[in-house]
């Protein structure tokens, strides 16, 4: 196992790289401690769940609502929660999202941390304190940012994660090696899933690569005013036909990296279009697809991004 701790404005959180569940126990007080997870991942790993008061959600982004959170909190009240309480997220983004949200608002804020499952959720969701929920179509409408006190990466989480989800999760790590780190780019060029899927040491590497490039951009820029923006690459386009089209989001973050791309390739005459598109492709994600146009601009007006009428 390996810690390490990154300090935001308000707390320090530390990462366990290559822990095991059963650490848990020695991050949170199993009388204090609530899991929230989805009902995929319980039946999957119901073992781990053992001896946890654990909350089960349905999954996917479309529960990803104010209701479910109402649902959250009166499972916590029924529990008995206090403000000594902890809420532990086990899940991809959606569970770690709405986690820390409602860890946020209950008793006006209560302890937090992630044990995140999917490759996407380990190399970005969790990470940055961002958490929320989808308010019709606007993705991550209502939210705050909260950094948790802890994440803990467990693997053996990743056994069960279906091809679709690791095609998914590859979307950021191909986002975090465009804006920050070319060795990665080229790295990823040279490789597949399938390399990273059955290479332990080389998807432990790579996780932990992502995880330091995002916390290190929140830990510098946290509130978003000017390097974090950077991390938005592929997302403002993509945020506005994910929930249109009821898309994966790393297939929404995909086509929204290509777009953006091409925009700067007219209005900066960037030159890396092809490339970022070949990458994107070889690694199973889409580049593009059809839309309509006003549609989606309707959704763009009120991107959370927005100041006035730019983006």
């Amino acid at each position: 196992m390996q810690r390490k701790t990154y300090t935001f404005s308000e707390k320090k959180t530390a990462y366990y790289f290559n822990a095991d569940f059963g650490l848990l126990d020695q991050l949170v007080d199993p009388a204090k401690g609530v899991i929230v997870t989805d009902k995929n991942i319980y039946q999957s790993h119901s073992k781990k769940f053992r001896n946890w008061k654990t909350i089960v959600l349905e999954p996917g982004e479309e529960n990803k609502i104010q209701s479910t959170v109402d649902s959250i909190i009166q499972q916590l009240i029924d529990l008995g929660a206090d403000r000594k309480s902890q809420l532990v997220g086990v899940g991809g983004g959606v569970v770690t999202d709405m986690t820390g949200y409602a860890a946020a608002i209950y008793m006006r804020g209560i302890k937090f941390g992630f044990v995140p499952v999917s490759l996407l959720a380990m190399v970005d969701a969790s990470i940055g304190g961002k958490n929320g929920i989808d308010v019709g179509p606007y993705k991550n409408l209502a939210g705050t940012i909260r950094q948790p006190d802890f994440l803990l990466y467990d693997s053996s989480f990743l056994k069960s994660l279906p091809q679709d989800e690791w095609v998914n999760g590859f979307a950021e790590v191909i986002k975090h090696a465009c804006i920050k780190d070319a060795a990665l780019f080229r790295e990823l060029e040279q490789n597949n899933i399938k390399h990273y899927r059955q290479d332990k040491d080389s998807l432990s590497k790579l996780i932990q690569r992502n995880a330091t490039i995002k916390s290190k951009v929140v830990v510098a820029d946290e509130f978003e005013q000017g390097e974090r923006k950077l991390l938005n690459f592929g997302h403002t386009w993509g945020h506005a036909i994910e929930t249109n089209y009821n898309l994966p989001h790393g297939h929404a973050v995909s086509i929204g990296m290509v777009m953006a791309c091409r925009l700067s390739e007219e209005l900066t005459g960037f030159g890396q279009t092809r490339r970022v598109t070949a990458l994107l492709q070889q690694y199973g994600l889409p580049v593009e697809m059809k839309v309509d146009r006003k549609k989606v601009f309707e959704v763009l007006r009120m991107d959370k991004k927005k100041v006035n009428t730019a983006i």
